[in-house]
């Protein structure tokens, strides 16, 4: 390799890096519609088809990477593994509630807090240090969260808005379980999460029976939305930092209102509106802050 191509290397890949990021931020963003459109199959059997369309399409992957070995990856990502499946999987199922029960911008702005929460999060379970910057973003942030909350009292949302928190939470608990067992294999830890909500949909769905457009739009939320989604960011953390993954990935919380308003017409309120430019204003500083790069390959110091 010569001298030009191996200095070539590093920015092909930090560029293919935020590509990829930038891919799964747009294909999540595709989910608020699609739940929109479901026309009469319920949550907890849209939740059920979307499990088992997201651990198929992830269990794909990982049989194509594992030649042969695909059983011991699965056996060996320890009680660590099981908590990030577990997580996950509760995860799917609020923020699939929350946007029935509230505007998919209120949802998508809410939980487009959690690098916020997470970061708050760390500094109480991992003793990780905030700075006085990071506090004050964070308290910012808040404010945000607070209007949209605001709204949806003022609306009677107020569900779905406390819902929508909830995945916020389980999201942020997923990322410290994450940097508390690193060694973990994260693409058969997060593929058993669809798993771990189509059980506990079994526990609750009232009938299967669903609707072929209803099934197919199931489908697509498990194996596109968040299958494709959640496999596009994973190769991407490997390319570009992880702050730098969550900036790329804000993507999602600008399109998905956008997706939704043209799809079925559905208009955020001024507050939600308001409180959301907010967070989505926090979480960039926190997540540019966070990325150190030399601007001439992309690479984190």
């Amino acid at each position: 390799m010569t001298a030009a191509e191996y200095s070539a290397a590093p920015r092909n890949e930090h560029a293919l890096g935020v590509v990829l990021a930038l891919m799964g931020g747009a294909v999540l963003s595709i989910g608020g519609p699609l739940i929109r459109v479901i026309d009469q199959a319920d949550g907890w059997t849209v939740l059920f088809y979307r499990g088992v369309s997201f651990f198929a399409m992830l269990f794909l992957i990982v049989l194509w990477q594992s030649r042969g070995r695909t059983l011991d990856r699965y056996l060996y990502i320890g009680w660590g593994g099981f908590w990030i499946a577990v997580s996950l999987g509760l995860g799917f199922i609020s923020y699939l509630f929350a946007m029935l029960h509230t505007t998919v911008a209120n949802v998508v702005f809410v939980v487009g807090a959690s690098p916020l929460v997470t970061a708050f999060l760390a500094w109480i379970i991992l003793g990780e240090r905030l700075s006085l910057r990071s506090w004050a973003i964070l308290l910012l942030a808040l404010g945000g969260i607070g209007l949209m909350v605001g709204d949806g009292l003022a609306s009677g949302r107020l569900l779905g808005n406390l819902i929508a928190l909830g995945a916020t939470l389980t999201f942020s608990f997923l990322v410290i379980l994450l940097r508390m067992n690193r060694d973990t294999d994260m693409l058969a830890a997060t593929s058993l999460a669809g798993l771990v909500s189509a059980v506990i949909c079994l526990l609750l769905v009232e009938t299967l029976f669903v609707s072929q457009w209803d099934l197919a739009v199931s489908l697509a939320l498990g194996a596109i939305q968040i299958g494709l989604g959640f496999t596009f960011i994973t190769y991407a953390s490997r390319y570009i930092p992880a702050a730098e993954v969550t900036l790329l990935t804000l993507i999602e919380t600008i399109l998905a209102p956008i997706w939704t308003w043209l799809v079925v017409g559905e208009v955020p309120g001024l507050a939600t509106a308001a409180g959301g430019g907010m967070v989505l204003l926090c979480v960039g500083i926190f997540a540019a802050l966070s990325v150190r790069v030399d601007p001439a390959i992309g690479q984190r110091h």
